[in-house]
């Protein structure tokens, strides 16, 4: 079940970045629910073929979301939980930003943005050419959209009709220096992304049936679909906060987010609609 996938996730990352004294907390609690419905439900892929040449691509953009990545891998069983236990510490298996390097099922490494998207543009027309029918999914966040390179991929996507792609956007409002709005203002989003000729649909990011609903249909055309979330989401006092973009949870956070997201089991993070 994708809503517990998820839950566990989020229990994992929050541990990993105290342990570690990792920062990004609040943009790794954004994704998980997307993460989770791609790995444990929509995508193609599976921890025991990781290297099958029929496999989706899964492909996360925004790096620096790792530990919500690699707890989601983990609990998917890609690889042991135990590797979360020492995430970000000296001699890791899992670094601070999503690294393929050792990492079964990584298919990229990101933390600079703006590069997952182009990759992803490159997979899928050359399975286009060489007629191999699998789906690249690409991950990224809101703030990446501010990169050239972002919409250079996309008019290029669109150009070549690349229905064999889908681009889902974490649409947290929220980056380092402030709101998106205000650092580099992103709207009309979805009008942009359909002026590139891109089919846009727009989803609750944390509603699980939403996601693998809007990610199962394939079009003709590239497909963006803009998941609204919430940074932080899951944990009350992290939820659309920007200084967790950057904050170490401490003891006490801990304690209290644990708490809340243990109490969260009954209901599951896909069915919270806030």
């Amino acid at each position: 079940m994708t809503t517990e996938l998820a839950r566990r996730a989020r229990i994992s990352a929050v541990q990993m970045c105290s342990r570690s004294g990792a920062s990004h907390i609040g943009s790794a609690l954004s994704v998980i629910d997307i993460l989770a419905v791609l790995y444990g439900d929509v995508a193609d892929v599976d921890p025991h073929r990781t290297d099958d040449p029929s496999r989706d691509i899964v492909l996360v953009s925004k790096g620096h979301s790792a530990s919500g990545v690699y707890a989601v891998m983990a609990h998917a069983g890609y690889f042991p939980l135990a590797w979360l236990d020492d995430y970000y510490l000296d001699d890791s298996h899992l670094g601070g930003h999503v690294t393929a390097h050792g990492i079964p099922g990584v298919e990229l490494s990101t933390g600079a943005l703006g590069h997952a998207l182009p990759f992803g543009v490159g997979r899928a027309l050359a399975d286009a050419i060489d007629g191999i029918d699998r789906r690249v999914f690409v991950v990224m966040s809101d703030g990446e959209c501010a990169e050239g390179s972002t919409w250079e991929a996309a008019l290029m996507a669109a150009h070549r009709q690349l229905g064999n792609l889908t681009a889902i956007i974490d649409r947290n409002r929220l980056q380092i220096l402030g709101g998106t709005e205000d650092v580099l203002g992103l709207e009309p989003f979805a009008d942009k992304w359909r002026a590139f000729g891109w089919e846009v649909r727009e989803v609750d990011g944390h509603d699980h049936e939403a996601l693998a609903e809007a990610l199962r249909r394939r079009s003709g055309r590239p497909v963006a679909i803009i998941a609204q979330t919430i940074k932080g989401k899951g944990v009350d006092f992290m939820e659309d906060r920007v200084e967790w973009h950057t904050l170490v949870p401490n003891a006490d956070h801990v304690t209290t987010a644990l708490e809340q997201l243990q109490a969260d089991a009954s209901g599951g993070s896909g069915s919270d609609h806030a």
